[in-house]
């Protein structure tokens, strides 16, 4: 008998420490705690533990749902917030990251900027409402405004600290070889950071999303926040679950778009895994 055939088999454990799943074990996991929260939901509604009218039942949240999109245009409030989001989270991003990769990279303009910037990162942007309706009215200004302050800050300090991450080695190696201030960052800072600035802005555009019902109460007649907030008028639970399964739901689909960007931007990160 061969020495290799004498070896005991390690059993495989349901919980192992840093050991990647089977993508089945991912879907079937994924199934079974939505099974588990909607189940949950379900007995508690029948069993009357909760009153209908403030819990409803889900298969009546889901009928006002289909009343919404089918009878009262609730697409168009979906297409309205989703066109907030991305053009706030986007106008951030273009400010966010360049001057994160700057202060990460150049610690005289961290030195300029990171007290400035550490400070307005502990300011609850909820609390600019009155001052950005002031200054902006009651238009769209003020709610991208909103989205804007409730990210930008956060995203520069991830952007900063993640481009401080990259190995110093590549950039002592550049600077040696003759590399400018412009191709060390351009060639060398940049590329070897872009992942983690992905990874970031994955994370600040979740943020975006749930600043969303808060901006769109500031005098808004659109927008699946302000849907919200006629519902509450008419102590209507129903339909505030269902703007609530809807902003889940499309902050799951956009952060599984994020994700599926990154393994097709970086393919190599996931063969080093």
């Amino acid at each position: 008998m061969s020495e290799r055939n004498l070896k005991p088999t390690r059993k495989r454990r349901l919980l192992e420490v840093r050991k990647a799943v089977s993508r089945r074990q991912v879907i079937l996991s994924a199934l079974a705690i939505w099974g588990l929260f909607f189940g949950a939901w379900i007995i508690s509604s029948a069993a009357g533990l909760v009153n209908d009218l403030l819990v409803p039942a889900p298969q009546q949240v889901f009928s006002a749902l289909y009343e919404l999109i089918a009878e009262r245009g609730f697409i168009g409030d979906i297409g309205i917030s989703i066109v907030r989001v991305l053009v706030a989270f986007i106008m951030a991003a273009v400010v966010a990251v360049p001057l994160g990769v700057l202060m990460g990279t150049f610690p005289a303009i961290e030195a300029f900027f990171a007290p400035f910037v550490s400070a307005w990162r502990y300011l609850p942007a909820p609390s600019f409402i009155p001052i950005l309706l002031m200054w902006f009215g009651t238009g769209e200004a003020p709610k991208l405004a909103l989205l804007f302050i409730g990210v930008i800050f956060f995203l520069i300090t991830l952007v900063m600290d993640a481009t401080k991450n990259v190995r110093r080695e590549l950039i002592e190696t550049a600077l040696t070889l003759g590399a400018n201030r412009s191709i060390t960052v351009f060639n060398v800072v940049l590329p070897a950071v872009l992942p983690d600035i992905m990874v970031a802005m994955r994370q600040m555009l979740a943020m975006t999303w749930t600043y969303l019902v808060i901006a769109e109460i500031v005098a808004s007649t659109t927008g699946i926040g302000a849907m919200m907030m006629r519902a509450r008028r008419f102590l209507s639970t129903d339909e505030i679950l269902a703007g609530i399964l809807v902003i889940g739901a499309l902050g799951l689909l956009f952060d599984i778009l994020f994700a599926a960007l990154h393994r097709w931007m970086f393919p190599y990160l996931r063969e080093k895994r």
